[in-house]
């Protein structure tokens, strides 16, 4: 796939006249994530799940070449229901379908053998590693990413899995808050090589990468300029646990370093290491307002368990923390100083940033921080700002087992 990510100079020359400190992260990124910086890509930011469903399906009824889609969950119902009749519907007309999914979703939510029933729809389907009984460690090396592309010029990526909880359909722990980006032109093309290098892990034949770019004049027509003519930059990258290389914390902790007046981030989850622990600290030490939003009714009562034992040394150190009192945050988003962002698939737990197979989008100077901005803002207002108070009035058992948990907290 690197022929299909080489650099465009004249982007990465454009980004280093307007920030040196961006352009040494988008030189980090090509060095050891192999993604290129992008211009002439628009970027729409969905502050739920409910506003990008309709979206992802308008896109995909629009399909004339073909569709990825890659995702940590699929469950039957409502969500996957919907899209799975657009994407028969798309096979029948010609249109190339494939579908993969993380192996876990064999343990609970599909058949072992759902990929031969989509298959027999006309969908080439596969599963990321399925569970075998067998003792690996490979085995804690999941598909986390969720990626939809669409004939090239199209993605969707974000904390959005293809189940009912994260449109709302269904309540399972209050108020599902999630979020997700459609990037249209030439960003896209990165994240089709994301979807065909996992996909080609276990083909054994060489895959014509070549067929699936879209050139770069057709890509043009698909973006949109409607709220302003300067797009900025992009920056699709994955991180995968193979490579030696921390991409996801590394792009954390940039962000959290270089910024200068504030930093907000939404995660579902809080499992951190010293070095996260420092940089977080440390940007409120020197003045950076750095809050962070949190669920305030969680999805898995250890881990909520287990982040709460961080809330103490975080909030001495000046970070603001708050939960999202009408139910559950699995927004992945960082925002920095009205300029930059990341949303993806990452959390700041041990298992995103060091066992996981993520992806993510890196955005400078699109209209589309401000949005972001306006949502974190917007979110906070549902929230409950958490004081060292509440912390110290904390109960003694679930406070004592916080802490206990962080002894295996590398595995969580």
């Amino acid at each position: 796939s690197a022929p299909y990510l080489a650099q465009h100079s004249e982007a990465a020359a454009r980004l280093r006249e307007v920030s040196r400190d961006k352009a040494n992260l988008a030189a980090y990124l090509k060095s050891y994530g192999g993604f290129p910086v992008c211009q002439n890509t628009s970027v729409e930011y969905f502050p739920l799940g409910d506003a990008m469903f309709p979206e992802l399906k308008r896109q995909l009824k629009e399909a004339k070449n073909f569709i990825f889609m890659e995702y940590f969950i699929i469950e039957r119902g409502k969500m996957w229901g919907e899209i799975l009749e657009i994407l028969e519907e798309k096979a029948a007309q010609g249109v190339e379908v494939r579908v993969m999914y993380d192996g876990m979703c064999c343990m609970m939510l599909l058949p072992y053998h759902y990929p031969q029933t989509l298959e027999k729809k006309g969908i080439r389907s596969k599963m990321f590693s399925p569970i075998k009984p067998t003792l690996s460690t490979h085995q804690n090396n999941r598909d986390h990413r969720k990626i939809c592309v669409i004939d090239g010029h199209t993605a969707f990526t974000g904390g959005i899995n293809l189940a009912d909880e994260y449109i709302n359909a269904v309540e399972r722990f209050g108020h599902w808050k999630d979020t997700a980006v459609m990037l249209k032109g030439e960003g896209a093309q990165s994240f089709t090589m994301m979807f065909l290098q996992m996909w080609n892990i276990t083909e054994r034949q060489k895959e014509n990468y070549g067929k699936y770019i879209c050139p770069k004049d057709s890509c043009a027509q698909f973006l949109k300029k409607s709220v302003c003519p300067e797009l900025g930059f992009v920056i699709p990258y994955g991180d995968s646990p193979l490579d030696g290389e921390n991409v996801g914390e590394r792009v954390y902790m940039d962000i959290i370093n270089q910024a200068k007046d504030y930093v907000h981030i939404m995660t579902p989850y809080l499992i951190l290491d010293n070095e996260m622990v420092t940089a977080l600290t440390y940007a409120a030490k020197r003045g950076i307002d750095t809050v962070m939003i949190m669920p305030h009714i969680p999805d898995k009562k250890y881990a909520y368990l287990l982040a709460r034992s961080y809330y103490p040394e975080l909030i001495e150190a000046g970070v603001n923390i708050y939960e999202y009192t009408p139910g559950f945050v699995h927004a992945k988003v960082v925002v920095a100083d009205d300029e930059s962002a990341v949303v993806g698939t990452i959390n700041l737990d041990f298992r995103s940033l060091y066992l996981h197979f993520e992806c993510a989008v890196f955005i400078h100077k699109n209209p589309s921080v401000q949005k972001i901005e306006e949502d974190f803002q917007a979110t906070l207002k549902k929230c409950e700002l958490v004081t060292l108070e509440d912390c110290r009035r904390y109960p003694f058992l679930p406070k004592f087992t916080g802490r206990m948990l962080r002894l295996i907290a590398p595995l969580m």
